[in-house]
């Protein structure tokens, strides 16, 4: 049996999801109306798992969790709504420890949680044998003194035709516990690293602009949504637009990342299959380094391996570092990884990679 322990101030909310849980058979379920209440429960309780509201009256979620942390760690999942202001509240308890969450489909009381049934269901167990990174990265020190580089000139752009000796490209594939093992890797890339980084993190439409705007106050080098086509430029990182898949096209002869519609054909997006792809089509494959980090599921594991069979490089991070280890596992598993890292080695090696 899961020890689950659900948290939301609407009665209704915690009637649904206690029935939604309660039909999988194996949840022994508790509720709490707030975040006091959650934090007492989750010592008497000792749940193995819990769903926790950000928006709450007496204590909210982010007061809630930190306390959680402190006092006796668990795996959450936050249940958020899909807005901005919601974004960034999520992002900020991904920060403090929390482990995934999940956007309610109808605001903040949901009355069409039966929408997101499965997603929810796989979350929360997903979450339950996941490890728990804890506050904060140590980073962010670093990466103020990345910061102020950005005044000094712009490094010499390099052509990314195919052939040409020193390109590369970087590309990264990303899901559960994603948002916080980029806050990690990121912002250690200095203001003159040569080359282009896409990310396929797994997110919601109304997700990736915010996150990519955090991840933009944090790095040295320039963080951009790409929502539109976009040619690529070194030094520059590019998010995968929520709702979307990710892909590199020619357009009037320059390489170009593009968001087209999610294609039914893949399980997740933004596609980290697709992107994949479309790098070992519009690029050499020998000049393209692929990173594969936490998140459960295959995504990309089979496109990745085909970079690392013709010529490229690859990542997989590794078990002891990952959130959850699926994608990085199932790479590794292919034949596919050229190293495996834990998440505070892999900006090093890139570094080294790319000369810098």
């Amino acid at each position: 049996m899961i020890k689950l322990l659900i948290v939301d101030d609407s009665a209704l909310m915690r009637r649904q999801l206690l029935t939604l849980f309660e039909a999988e058979g194996d949840f022994e379920i508790r509720q709490a109306r707030n975040g006091k209440e959650a934090v007492d429960e989750n010592r008497e309780f000792r749940p193995d798992v819990i769903t926790l509201d950000i928006n709450m009256p007496e204590m909210d979620g982010i007061t809630a969790l930190s306390l959680i942390m402190a006092d006796r760690p668990v795996p959450v999942v936050m249940v958020s709504s899909l807005t901005e202001k919601g974004a960034l509240a999520t992002f900020e308890a991904l920060n403090l420890g929390a482990v995934d969450y999940i956007a309610k489909p109808g605001g903040t009381i949901s009355l069409s949680i039966g929408e997101i049934k499965n997603k929810l269901v796989g979350k929360v167990r997903t979450a339950a044998r996941a490890k728990i990174k804890g506050k904060g990265s140590s980073v962010r020190g670093l990466a103020q003194r990345l910061r102020e580089e950005r005044e000094k000139p712009a490094p010499r752009p390099i052509a990314m035709r195919r052939g040409v000796v020193g390109e590369g490209l970087v590309i990264i594939g990303v899901s559960t516990g994603g948002p916080r093992t980029l806050e990690d890797i990121l912002p250690l890339l200095p203001v003159d690293f040569p080359w282009p980084v896409l990310v396929a993190q797994h997110m919601p439409a109304s997700f990736t602009r915010p996150f990519a705007d955090r991840l933009n106050d944090m790095c040295a080098l320039q963080v951009v949504e790409a929502a539109h086509p976009m040619p690529i430029e070194p030094g520059t990182i590019y998010i995968g637009k929520g709702g979307a898949d990710m892909v590199l096209a020619q357009r009037s002869g320059k390489l170009t990342v593009i968001a087209k519609p999610e294609s039914r054909d893949f399980l997740w997006h933004p596609s980290v299959e697709l992107m994949g792809r479309s790098a070992l089509e519009h690029c050499d494959p020998s000049r393209v380094v692929a990173v594969m980090l936490t998140g459960m599921g295959y995504d990309g594991a089979d496109a990745f391996t085909e970079i690392k069979k013709r010529g490229g490089r690859t990542i997989a991070e590794s078990e002891e570092s990952a959130v959850v280890f699926g994608m990085p596992a199932e790479l590794i598993e292919r034949g596919g990884a050229s190293m495996v890292l834990p998440s505070e080695k892999i900006a090093a090696q890139l570094n080294i990679w790319a000369g810098r």
